[in-house]
């Protein structure tokens, strides 16, 4: 197989498109990198400029080359691209069968087990183990039923197929996660599993398309979540870092304490029932000793099941007011010097293994529910024995809300954990618009033959666009900075005729300019949180005056081509806080040079990103607006212009009015006067 094969394949592809495709030099030099990259084994970065169409860049070489092959994902959207368009585009070219199977996490199948035994006689102890409310229980029973039913049509038992969007307390009560599957061979409706189907399904295909967060599941664990193949794609490549550190981590909520009794305890009292065996009494529930004084029975293990709700209340309450901190802080769970979160740790272990020992007598002979319920606490058990092993090489900080606290722990550095368990087994593709400096050396690449290729766009940026940075904005830190930015955003959305996505790096300043600008601009503004995001995306792709204001869930992953979206502003760069516990442990690790290899990289890469959602298609034009005068300034905006599109740049607001009045097709007349620029 030559390059020329690939190109004039792929040159097949583009051609047999809508439209009769069009030339696109850097998806021929992209998908000819990819054919030598597998034919050597080498790994591949790809910097693959927005109109690239890097998915038939990578694709084709996969196709001809005929290797088994995972293409990860950032977004459903991407997902439903491959599956549905671009590679059956190529297969349909090439006239040989491809196998393609979509593969998702085990929470997004209809588990057969547990909706049976909620059709049994499970609806109180399903709604019970969700924590429902008597005022919520008759929606949720509804939404129950009309699951069941879906349920013994379904082919895939894929949640994708419903046709109402159900409350998750009511999914949650019909499908199960990995924590609490037990495996096919221990389930009694394990040779009929959804999941299981799937898996076989992508076992025996060509191509697998999954979730990056999946794949970083089936990394964590030890490679049992995928079928074998020989090479993987990570396409949105920049937020494989970010995904990879959370996959590879720990995560605890309190919720899962509750969960565990909710479904143990039942099964544990039966079986005491069953045996006649008299309850025996202790201090169970109080909190004291390292397990309670409950007794070793079935009852006396139930009693500790209801004890392990107890311990995860006591967690809950002590981690409230701790969102956003670091915990235990370089030490274990013997040398910490939060004592009280020490005590707790150790107290939940010690109880979720005497309910695991309880269930583990059950085992045999209770079902379904049984093998649940003892991989949930399997899987705590692992879960706090991780937690109490914690060091250097990791961060243990307080993530969620007041309300729903979640204890994580983080590797600080995942490269090493990629080298040990990806990079030295299939053949890696990465590709992306923006990619983040030094990335493969963050993910642990040094070490490992790889190559880096940049094939730029297709896009006329210079031409189409402009970069305007607002240099005479006062200083960030100073009180009239935010009403002068709301000043500068009224003047800009006029200009554009609304047609704006403002990005922010806060929900604070995106409400507090939202407040500020209604009253103040004839557009209708939509706010992030108003409504789904894929309903506020439709509603301004459609209402071509529309303004969006939302934050950094909008910087990527956002689509909209076309005259809606004509100016995209961002309110300042996008550095991390200087208190975000992950962001903190990392720039302790670089020392004097953590803002060169810390800040500067993710916050030039969210910016490239923000910059990305203004042109979408070659005939695209406007403007991106940087309402921060640091970029024009600072010493290190080289570092963060470096990686945006090759934009005209400007600070003269008047010459923006124009430039966004041509775009719009009126007159700049009547726009705000600029203020003086005083560079």
């Amino acid at each position: 197989m030559t390059d020329q094969d690939v190109a004039t394949t792929l040159s097949k592809v583009t051609a047999a498109l809508p439209g009769g495709g069009e030339e696109r030099p850097g998806q021929v030099a992209m998908a000819e990198a990819v054919a030598q990259a597998i034919g050597a084994k080498r790994h591949l970065v790809v910097k693959a400029g927005t109109g690239t169409g890097k998915s038939l860049g990578y694709l084709v070489p996969l196709i001809v080359l005929g290797v088994k092959a995972v293409v990860a994902t950032a977004t459903k959207a991407l997902q439903d691209q491959l599956a549905t368009k671009d590679l059956p585009a190529v297969a349909a070219v090439l006239a040989a069968p491809l196998e393609v199977a979509v593969l998702k996490g085990r929470s997004n199948y209809l588990c057969l087990q547990r909706a049976a035994d909620v059709a049994g006689d499970g609806h109180q102890q399903a709604l019970d183990e969700q924590g429902t409310t008597a005022g919520e229980t008759g929606r949720l029973v509804d939404q129950l039923r009309r699951l069941l039913g879906w349920g013994e049509d379904t082919a895939t038992g894929d949640r994708a197929e419903l046709d109402f969007e159900p409350d998750p307390r009511a999914w949650n009560m019909v499908s199960v996660g990995p924590r609490e599957c037990p495996g096919a061979v221990r389930c009694p409706s394990g040779d009929r599993c959804f999941t299981e189907r799937a898996r076989r399904r992508a076992a025996e295909a060509d191509v697998v398309v999954v979730n990056t967060h999946l794949y970083g599941a089936h990394l964590a664990g030890g490679g049992g979540v995928l079928p074998s193949h020989d090479v993987v794609v990570f396409d949105e490549a920049h937020e494989l870092e970010e995904v990879m550190t959370a996959s590879l981590g720990v995560d605890l909520s309190p919720g899962r304490f509750a969960a565990l009794p909710a479904a143990a305890r039942p099964l544990l009292a039966t079986r005491a029932a069953e045996d006649d065996e008299p309850a025996t009494t202790g201090a169970a529930g109080t909190g004291t000793g390292a397990g309670g004084a409950a007794g070793t029975g079935a009852t006396g293990t139930a009693d500790v099941a209801a004890a392990v709700a107890e311990v995860g209340e006591r967690l809950r309450a002590h981690l409230a007011d701790r969102v956003g901190e670091r915990v235990l802080r370089d030490t274990g769970l013997a040398a910490g010097a939060d004592d009280t979160l020490v005590e707790l740790l150790e107290l939940a272990l010690s109880r979720v293994e005497r309910v695991r020992a309880g269930l583990t007598t059950l085992a045999a002979d209770t079902g379904g529910r049984t093998a649940r319920a003892l991989a949930a606490a399997g899987n705590l058990t692992a879960d706090l024995e991780r937690l109490a092993a914690h060091g250097a090489d990791d961060v243990l900080w307080v993530d969620g809300t007041a309300r729903a606290p979640v204890l994580r722990l983080s590797p600080v550095d995942v490269g090493p954990l990629l080298a040990d368990r990806l990079w030295g087994g299939v053949t890696a593709v990465l590709t992306s618009a923006t990619i983040p400096p030094a990335l493969p050396d963050r993910l642990g690449m040094t070490g490992y033959a790889h190559d880096d290729l940049d094939v730029g766009s297709p896009f006329d940026y210079r031409t189409h666009s402009l970069l305007y940075v607002a240099k005479h904005l006062p200083d960030r830190r100073r009180a009239e900075a935010e009403p002068a930015i709301h000043d500068e955003l009224a003047a800009l959305i006029t200009a554009a005729g609304g047609r704006t996505l403002a990005l922010f790096t806060s929900r604070r300043a995106t409400e507090a300019a939202a407040a500020a600008l209604g009253p103040r601009v004839p557009f209708r503004l939509l706010v992030q949180g108003e409504l789904p995001k894929g309903r506020l995306l439709e509603t301004f792709a459609a209402e071509e005056s529309t303004c969006l204001f939302a934050t950094l869930g909008f910087w990527q992953g956002v689509d909209v081509p076309g005259s809606a979206c004509i100016l995209v502003t961002v309110d300042r760069l996008p550095f991390g806080r200087p208190d975000d516990p992950l962001l903190g442990a990392r720039r302790e690790r670089a020392g004097d040079a953590a803002f060169r290899l810390v800040d500067l990289p993710r916050a030039a890469t969210l910016l490239a990103q923000g910059v990305g959602r203004l042109i979408r298609s070659s005939d695209d034009r406007g403007v991106v607006a940087v309402l921060d005068p640091r970029l024009a300034t600072a010493g290190y905006r080289r570092t963060l212009l470096a990686p945006l599109p090759p934009m005209r740049r400007t600070i003269d607001r008047d010459e923006v009015s124009r430039f966004l009045a041509d775009v719009a097709g009126r007159s700049p007349a009547g726009a705000p006067a600029s203020a003086p620029d005083p560079a």
